[in-house]
């Protein structure tokens, strides 16, 4: 799981995730929406793929991505299964109401 937290911490490999949920996209193409340099890229692309956020398919030379949303909600619900007992358990204090002018 923590492998799929270091992959959601970064905003160039959550905008790819965003991207890959509206369609499946060749790597070109999600290189397009970006100004980065291809090897900086690559090195998302290996960390969505470490984490099994994104999975790849190659025909010749053309990199296909697409979404494992399996991962993603996996991981989602383990994490709020995880903080929903902590916070359940906890007695936060109620925020005093400001009154209104």
């Amino acid at each position: 799981m923590s492998a799929v937290f270091k992959a959601l911490s970064d905003p160039t490999r959550r905008e790819i995730l965003r991207l890959l949920r509206e369609k499946d996209m060749t790597a070109g193409e999600i290189a397009a929406r970006f100004d980065l340099a291809k090897p900086t890229l690559s090195g998302h692309f290996a960390v969505l793929r470490e984490a099994e956020l994104i999975q790849s398919e190659k025909a010749g030379t053309t990199v296909t991505y697409h979404l494992n949303l399996s991962v993603l909600e996996e991981a989602m619900c383990l994490f709020l299964d995880h903080f929903g007992l902590v916070l359940e358990s906890r007695s936060l204090p109620s925020r005093p109401q400001k009154d209104k002018p």
